[in-house]
């Protein structure tokens, strides 16, 4: 009898054997693999989100500046900022904001609050409508409620009728918690008693925002600007300051204060005393209003909304970067000559050659230029420099800071009387933050492209995929059978 295939059955059994040791390692080894990948998720979790999350958008919206940094390193008290959100609610792009926050510094606690669970807890900040996502930033006895619209800031496009949404949660986080952990804040006097117009709303609250504490005050009950005024703003008069208050704010200056005027021609009256001001430094206030002549100089078809030209400066330079256009509508021509003091006197916004000024003022009824009206270009803007370290800055357009045209120049307009004020008061780091767009930039192609794409996408890729993957099945039998 022959017994040939037992040597047969021996290989068979032999090669079975292998083949369990094999899968068994192989399932030992995917074993070791799992467990090494759950250590490092559970590591990498614990890893601060400035070292795990990475920002590709545009216009860095997931990314904390530098100003920011500063700011939140040189905490030398506890931050406590309170997210009141439901469960479920939270705002991813906050979240991570405040992620950012609590891994840059130990000072920065986030503590979440479910409205739920403590339905009175915002009562004790604010009385407002507390949404959703909404903030509170604490530091001892001083706090700040920061509200869901504050974060997330709505502003009307007038040119396309259409609202533009932008992220402004560093801005406002970072300038909550320069407020909470500083009592002492830049001081603002606005001057009063001359008819002047109430600030714009979104001038206003900027204003507040960069932590800058307004208190009105008339010259008519001081002997002299309070010394703990950082800063005094004149907005927008209807009326002429005495020769006294003039004289008390020449002083200011050339003793080293700061000033901010926003004046443009007034309707049956003049501003003679005020003017005197700029006389001292060698600077005219031309009379009637600025027509401009250079159509690449004007807004809206419109000769009186004066679009200038910029000149280099820490007030200009940012809009200038962007390709921001102020727009100043109702304005005085100034002219600056010779100055015989010390001072440096720079013009900021100049209007062309072919502007002028009719002198007719508000009962002009053409924008051809007429016998008497006077020759450009003007300044609409000027800072003068004094050697005490005294500054004033003027803008010649009582209306440009005006919510309607600083819409319409995209918010040129308040960034800019902003940058004014800043550079008086001196800029922090909190308020050199700005908010960040949330409109989208769509890619548009071609129906061709789009085609095409459609085809390899939805076509020859998965093909190709498919057969490469029957390539490896088939190869991979053909080795399998061989061994055996």
């Amino acid at each position: 009898m022959k017994k040939s295939k037992l040597p047969e059955r021996t290989d068979r059994a032999g090669h079975n054997r292998i083949a369990f040791q094999g899968g068994s390692y192989s399932l030992a080894m995917t074993a070791v693999v799992l467990a090494l990948l759950i250590v490092l998720n559970i590591l990498a979790g614990a890893l601060p989100t400035t070292l795990t999350k990475y920002d590709i958008s545009s216009t860095k919206l997931y990314s904390i500046t530098s100003n920011t940094k500063v700011v939140v390193n040189a905490l030398e008290e506890d931050v406590t900022i309170y997210w009141i959100v439901q469960s479920g609610e939270e705002d991813q792009v906050i979240e991570n904001l405040l992620g950012k926050y609590e891994s840059l510094s130990d000072h920065i606690q986030v503590v979440k609050k479910n409205p739920d669970i403590y339905p009175t807890f915002a009562e004790q900040y604010t009385d407002e409508t507390v949404d959703n996502n909404s903030l509170v930033v604490e530091c001892g006895d001083r706090s700040r409620f920061i509200g869901y619209d504050d974060i997330y800031v709505y502003q009307l496009d007038l040119a396309s009728s259409s609202y533009k949404t932008a992220f402004d949660g560093e801005g406002a986080i970072t300038s909550a918690i320069d407020y909470v952990v500083n009592e002492e804040q830049p001081q603002l006097y606005v001057l009063e008693g001359h008819g002047e117009a109430e600030l714009p709303s979104t001038f206003s609250e900027q204003i507040e925002k960069e932590n800058i504490e307004m208190t009105t005050f008339s010259l008519l009950t001081v002997d002299a600007v309070p010394e703990e005024a950082d800063c005094v703003m004149l907005y927008a008069p209807s009326s002429d300051i005495s020769t006294e208050e003039a004289e008390m704010l020449s002083d200011y200056v050339a003793g080293g204060g700061k000033l901010l005027v926003m004046a443009g021609p007034v309707e049956d009256a003049s501003l003679d005393n005020l003017y005197s001001l700029l006389a001292d430094y060698g600077v005219t206030a031309n009379e009637g209003i600025v027509v401009e002549g250079d159509r690449e100089h004007y807004a809206f078809q419109s000769p009186l909304a004066l679009m200038p030209d910029m000149a280099e400066s820490d007030m200009t330079d940012s809009l200038m970067e962007e390709h921001y256009f102020p727009i100043l509508p109702v304005a005085q021509g100034l002219t600056i000559g010779e100055n015989e003091t010390d001072a440096t006197v720079t013009a900021l916004l100049t209007t062309s050659a072919d502007s002028f000024s009719k002198v007719a003022g508000y009962d002009l009824d053409t924008y051809e230029k007429e016998e008497g009206d006077i020759d450009g270009p003007f300044a609409l803007a000027v800072s003068v420099d004094c050697s005490t370290g005294g500054q004033m800055v003027w803008f010649s357009s009582s209306a440009f800071l005006e919510d309607m045209y600083n819409a319409y120049s995209s918010g040129a307009n308040v960034n800019l009387g902003m940058n004014a004020l800043s550079s008086l008061i001196g800029e922090s780091e909190a308020m050199a933050i700005r908010s960040k767009s949330l409109d989208y930039n769509y890619l548009t192609i071609s129906e061709s492209t789009s085609s095409l794409l459609k085809v390899l996408m939805i076509g020859v890729f998965p093909l190709v995929y498919l057969g490469i993957g029957i390539g490896v099945v088939v190869r991979r039998k053909g080795l399998q059978n061989e061994a055996v």
